[in-house]
C-alpha cells in the first residue's frame, strides 16, 4: 500500500496512517491518494476521516459502477480513467469534504501524475488549491485521459479497415473483437459517468463549497463527456462497419474461390467425358482409328475445342 500526502502547504510525502492522522487532524491533510491498500488500512481512514462503512465497504470492492453518493459530511463519487487501449479501466474512489479529499485506486493513469503537477504549480505560486477544485482537477484529468486514447483508437481503426480491404486474416478479426470489447466496457462508465456530473448540475446532489463560478468548471467537464460518449458510439459504429467488411470480404474471396474451382471443375467435365468414351474397346474405332493423325484429331481436337468453347463462354458471360 502506498499512501500519497499532500498538505496544505503543496508539500507531498509518502507516509504511514499515523502520518495521514496526524495531518488531518492538524487541518493539513489537502489529498489523501491509497494505492492498493488492504481492508484494515481503509477501515482505519475511514474510523479517523468520518467515512461511513457503506463507502469504505464499496472501495474495498471494486468493480463498481460511476455513482455518487452523499453522505454526511463527505460525498462518495467513483470515476473511471484510462491508461491506454490495451490495458483495462481505471477505477477511482473519491471521498470528499471541505477538509479533505482521499482517493482509492488499484491502477494508474496519467490523471494522477498530471494533478501532482497542477498542484506542483500552485506550491510553486505560493497558492493552496481548493479541495473542490482538485476534485474537479481529478476529475477532469481522468475525462480527458480519454481524448487521446481515442484518437488511437480511431487510427488502429483506420489501420485495421485498409489491412481487411488488402487481406483479411483470423488475426484482425480477433483484435476486432477485442477492440469491441474494450470499447463496450468504456461506453458501460461513461455513460453513467455523464449521468453523475449531470446530477450535480441539476441540483439532484449537492457538493459542499459548489459556487455557481466552480459549477461552470463542472460544465465544462459534462461537455466532455458528451463529446467522449458521442466518439464511443461513433467509434463502436465503425467497428461494426469493419467487422461487415471483414466478413464480406471473406465472402468476396470466397465466392472468388469457388467460381474459379467451379470453372475448372466444368472444364474438366466434357474432358472426362471424351477420354471415357474414347477409353471404349468399340470394334469399329479399334479398327479404323489406327493412323496417329486420327488419334490426336479426335483424341486432342475435340478436348481442344470443348475447352475453348466454354472458355469462349464463361468470357461472354463475365464469369472470366
Amino acid at each position: 500500500m502506498k499512501a500519497f500526502l499532500i498538505t496544505v502547504d503543496g508539500s507531498s510525502v509518502d507516509a504511514s496512517r499515523e502520518a495521514a492522522r496526524q495531518l488531518f487532524t492538524e487541518g493539513r491533510l489537502l489529498w489523501l491518494d491509497l494505492y492498493d491498500p488492504d481492508d484494515d488500512t481503509l477501515a482505519q481512514m475511514g474510523e479517523f476521516l468520518g467515512i461511513h462503512p457503506l463507502a469504505t465497504e464499496d472501495a474495498q470492492h471494486f468493480g463498481q459502477r460511476p455513482k455518487i453518493d452523499d453522505y454526511d459530511g463527505f460525498t462518495q463519487i467513483v470515476a473511471f480513467g484510462v491508461q491506454s487501449v490495451e490495458e483495462p479501466l481505471v477505477e477511482v474512489h473519491c471521498f470528499y469534504s471541505e477538509h479533505y479529499l482521499v482517493t482509492v485506486r488499484r491502477g494508474d493513469c496519467a490523471a494522477f501524475a498530471a494533478l501532482r503537477d497542477r498542484i506542483s504549480q500552485h506550491q510553486h505560486q505560493g497558492t493552496v488549491p481548493n479541495r473542490l477544485m482538485l476534485l474537479y482537477r481529478l476529475l477532469g484529468e481522468l475525462t480527458d485521459g480519454f481524448f487521446p486514447v481515442l484518437s488511437e483508437f480511431d487510427d488502429k481503426i483506420d489501420v485495421m479497415q485498409d489491412a481487411i480491404l488488402a487481406k483479411p486474416t483470423d488475426a484482425q478479426l480477433g483484435e476486432l473483437f477485442t477492440m469491441k470489447r474494450w470499447l463496450i466496457a468504456a461506453r458501460k462508465v461513461i455513460t453513467p459517468q455523464r449521468d453523475m456530473i449531470a446530477s450535480l448540475l441539476s441540483g439532484v446532489t449537492e457538493l459542499p463549497g459548489m459556487t455557481q463560478d466552480i459549477e461552470r468548471y463542472f460544465r465544462d467537464l459534462y461537455d466532455h463527456l458528451i463529446r467522449i460518449s458521442d466518439l464511443i458510439d461513433s467509434y463502436r459504429d465503425l467497428l461494426t462497419g469493419s467487422l461487415d467488411s471483414y466478413l464480406s470480404t471473406v465472402s468476396n474471396r470466397l465466392n472468388q474461390v469457388m467460381k474459379q474451382l467451379t470453372i475448372i471443375a466444368t472444364i474438366f467435365l466434357p474432358l472426362s467425358f471424351l477420354t471415357g468414351f474414347f477409353g471404349q474397346n468399340f470394334a469399329w474405332m479399334v479398327t479404323r482409328l489406327t493412323s496417329l493423325g486420327a488419334f490426336l484429331v479426335l483424341g486432342f481436337g475435340t478436348e481442344i475445342v470443348a475447352v475453348t468453347g466454354l472458355l469462349v463462354m464463361f468470357r461472354r458471360r463475365g464469369w472470366l
